[in-house]
């Protein structure tokens, strides 16, 4: 909108006009320089990396300037490539036990303050809260830099999957004490929050996942795919996608996979992922196809291509797969619990168990599996379900959360971060 203002001059045989020009235009969104702290990121493939990416990519496309911090992988030794406005810092690490292709980084706190000395970022966000994690927290707070923090793993819930359930407790309180050392935390659910909250964590904030409707998309489906799964037409296709490993409750994943195969001995049972219980996997479930990992179009051709997801795990934070199967329009069974449980509406958009009732989580699937036209109304209803579901939205939510950090300093400073050690 242009404003004209107008002012004349009066003389005796000439008026002057002189006009001035006043162009409205929007304010202009402040660009923040950001220091995200991570231990995993794509190429390597979990929840935690791809959603993080998905953020990297959002706040670059918005005008912030991101750096990203994190160990240095296998796949950085011959050259590191790095995407407009990202400045990739790679520290030391080590290799994760049963997880060879993955490093957890070392302790970095010198190298930081020095860092983020010479070039200040206006925020701090941890991803991880490994060693490089803490020395990340120690830095920004030495240098009294705005941080925040994700929660986006439940390790101490893990522990009881690795025999280590006297670990539960002190992996407990030390997360506690990481996350309540930050301005805030952001987690992806109410229900993480109301549990985290009972715990004795402080500033939460809920900051859910999207999903990319376009690139999981029904429209991928692969006759070409489901015959080299060995599907005939008219026959159809239960997927499970994700890591193979304890926490995942992969031996519910294979009775229930038995179950339906006993209620129909033509469907086909896929899964997509890999980890140190694969072979567990197989031996409960030898008519299972196992493909691997898969990324990319080829995972999102998977997804299209199957008709049923079954999700058993109860350690979940979020479950990105879960939103990745519906937009992709299959029929979900899944427990009452994050992201399924914030999503689904039971008997509409998918089929939900209460958390930890694996009779009726194996019901939930057995009857899709005798009952087709259950499940094509839940494929449809899926899909709807998450299409206003889109990561700008989302990166926008992280955007206002860190500028008051910054600007407006609404939340209250612990007062723990005096105690913090040197």
């Amino acid at each position: 909108m242009a404003v004209m203002l107008g002012r004349h001059h009066g003389g005796m045989n000439a008026l002057a006009d002189t006009t001035l020009l006043v162009e409205n235009y929007p304010a202009q969104r402040p660009s923040l320089r950001v220091a995200i702290v991570t231990e995993t990121y794509p190429p390597e493939i979990n929840g935690v990396a791809m959603t993080l990416a998905k953020l990297v990519q959002g706040l670059q496309t918005r005008g912030h300037d991101v750096q990203l911090v994190r160990p240095r992988q296998q796949q950085d030794a011959d050259a590191l490539q790095q995407a407009p406005a990202l400045e990739e810092v790679l520290t030391r690490g080590f290799p994760i036990p049963k997880y060879p292709h993955l490093r957890m980084g070392l302790p970095s706190k010198k190298q930081l303050v020095a860092l983020w000395t010479v070039r200040r970022p206006d925020v701090v966000h941890i991803a991880t809260e490994g060693p490089l994690g803490w020395s990340a927290l120690q830095a920004a707070r030495k240098l009294k830099l705005p941080v925040s923090s994700d929660f986006r793993t439940n390790f101490d819930a893990y522990s009881h999957h690795y025999r280590l359930g006297w670990l539960h407790k002190p992996i407990a309180a030390y997360l506690r004490k990481f996350h309540n050392l930050a301005a805030c935390t952001l987690v992806p659910t109410r229900q993480l929050r109301t549990a985290l909250e009972a715990s004795g964590f402080e500033r939460l904030h809920v900051v859910a996942r999207g999903i990319d409707t376009t690139a999981f998309n029904p429209a991928l489906r692969d006759p070409g795919l489901r015959r080299d799964w060995g599907v005939a037409p008219g026959e159809r296709v239960a997927l499970y996608v994700g890591r193979l490993a304890p926490e995942k409750n992969l031996a519910l994943l294979a009775s229930t996979f038995n179950a339906m195969l006993a209620a129909d001995p033509n469907l086909t049972c896929v899964v997509v992922g890999d980890g140190p219980s694969a072979s567990e996997l197989r031996e409960a479930c030898p008519q299972a196809r196992l493909l691997g990992s898969q990324t990319g179009q080829m995972l999102a051709r998977c997804y299209a291509s199957a008709d049923l997801f079954v999700f058993p795990s109860m350690t979940e934070t979020f479950g990105n797969v879960t939103l990745e199967a519906m937009a992709s329009g299959l029929a979900v069974v899944a427990f009452d619990h994050a992201a399924a449980g914030e999503v689904i509406a039971h008997n509409h958009s998918g089929l939900l168990a209460p958390l930890g009732d694996e009779s009726r989580f194996i019901q939930a699937a057995v009857m899709l599996a005798e009952n087709p036209a259950a499940e094509r109304a839940l494929q449809e209803a899926a899909r709807a379900t998450v299409m206003g579901r889109d990561w700008r939205s989302i990166v926008e939510q992280v955007e206002h959360i860190w500028t008051g950090l910054i600007h407006a300093q609404t939340l209250p400073i612990p007062a723990t971060w005096q105690r913090l050690p040197a």
